[in-house]
C-alpha cells in the first residue's frame, strides 16, 4: 500500500484498514508460529503498512502521545491554580 493513497482516505477509512491490518497480523503471527505461513515477509509488510496507517491517523487527528500526556500534566497544574485563588 502506498503513503499516496493512504493520504486520500479518510479518517474513518483510516481507522477501519488500521483494524483489519491488526486483525491480519495477528493472524499472520500465528500462522507463523504453527509453521504453516509460507513468507515471513508478510508479517513485516503488514506492519509497515499498519505503521503508515497510525502515522497518518496521527498526523489527521493532531494528537500525538506526547501531546496527550502534555495535555494530562497541564490539567491538574490548571485544577492546583484554581484552588489557590480561592479563599
Amino acid at each position: 500500500m502506498k503513503a499516496a493513497e493512504l493520504k486520500e482516505l479518510s479518517v474513518e477509512e483510516l481507522t477501519r484498514k488500521a483494524g483489519e491490518l491488526q486483525e491480519n497480523l495477528f493472524n499472520l503471527k500465528i500462522r507463523r508460529r504453527a509453521g504453516t505461513l509460507e513468507s515471513i515477509s508478510d508479517v513485516t509488510k503488514n506492519k509497515r503498512d499498519l505503521a503508515r496507517i497510525l502515522t497518518l491517523l496521527t498526523e489527521k487527528t493532531g494528537s500525538s502521545k506526547a501531546q496527550r500526556k502534555a495535555a494530562k500534566k497541564q490539567q491538574p497544574s490548571a485544577a492546583a491554580a484554581e484552588k489557590k485563588d480561592q479563599p
